[in-house]
């Protein structure tokens, strides 16, 4: 069972500030508190961050995220791997005037541990409940601590 995602989020502020903001590798860790561990240096093509996520729910993943594409401030491709799998992809657009942004976010994802893949089939709502949550509450997050802080 897959779980496809096509968000988007809108910022006050222009593509290249937001694009500064989420190069802060370093920063993840403080901003996103679901993010129990990350081992990652750099905001480049190639980079593969380690790290485990932590949803509201009785159960923890620990991914792989290989950074494949990058079009400074403006797009970003990567591969997850793990205890799901698949990809995602980050876009900056401009809002007419450049002095917001829209983020969109597209992922396509799907447990690979046998516990996920059944909570995924006898549980849907629970497992699109921890993925929207996950998104949602990070974007929030982002914005008040990155952004706005």
């Amino acid at each position: 069972m897959n779980i496809r995602s096509d968000r988007r989020f809108r910022f006050d502020e222009a593509p290249a500030t937001v694009w500064a903001a989420l190069t802060q590798v370093e920063c993840y860790r403080l901003w996103w508190p679901w993010l129990s561990e990350f081992e990652g240096a750099r905001f480049v093509g190639g980079e593969r961050w380690e790290c485990v996520v932590q949803p509201p729910l009785p159960y923890r993943l620990r991914l792989s995220i290989t950074l494949l594409r990058i079009d400074e401030q403006k797009f970003v491709q990567a591969h997850v791997d793990g205890d799901i799998t698949g990809s995602a992809e980050l876009s900056l657009h401009a809002m007419p005037g450049g002095r917001a942004c829209e983020v969109r976010l597209v992922s396509t994802l799907a447990p690979v541990s046998a516990m996920l893949r059944t909570v995924a089939l006898l549980a849907r709502p629970a497992a699109i409940f921890g993925h929207d949550w996950v998104l949602d509450t990070g974007a929030r997050q982002f914005r008040s601590s990155a952004i706005e802080g």
